[in-house]
């Protein structure tokens, strides 16, 4: 006697080609739909460029330009004013001569200014009694 089972893989056996071909058709249906977004995103992302150069630079391509040329412009003066260093120069950290600069202005800050030996004492200050004043207001 058969399993039950069997039985029932011996009934729907029929259905499987069926099943096969919705399979099939099912999972190309997919692949279309996935190759098709793949499509449409690298399309938007060309479409994307294209509206941007379409509406940024082909528009102000003379002043593009202009921007260029003053760059490089900018960049040929800015190469030309560094000349070639010599070899035998060493060139001082600027970070270094602020220091010993900042040394210099503390040494001459605080450099040795004594009082002369020959100083004159303060002057006492004497007020004159007040009742001389106060006479004179009365007669």
């Amino acid at each position: 006697m058969k399993t039950p089972r069997e039985l029932l893989f011996a009934r729907h056996q029929a259905a499987a080609p069926k099943l096969d071909a919705i399979r099939q058709s099912a999972v190309a249906t997919v692949c279309d739909r996935h190759e098709l977004s793949e499509q449409r995103s690298q399309n938007a992302h060309a479409t994307i460029f294209q509206t941007l150069w379409q509406e940024l630079f082909l528009p102000s391509r003379r002043i593009w330009s202009g921007l260029a040329a003053v760059w490089l412009l900018i960049l040929t003066i800015n190469l030309a004013q560094h000349g070639p260093s010599p070899a035998g120069k060493i060139t001082a950290d600027p970070a270094m001569m602020s220091f010993r600069e900042q040394q210099r202005w503390m040494n001459e800050l605080f450099a040795d200014r004594t009082l002369p030996a020959e100083a004159e004492p303060p002057k006492t200050f004497s007020p004159k009694p007040r009742t001389e004043n106060y006479q004179t207001l009365i007669a």
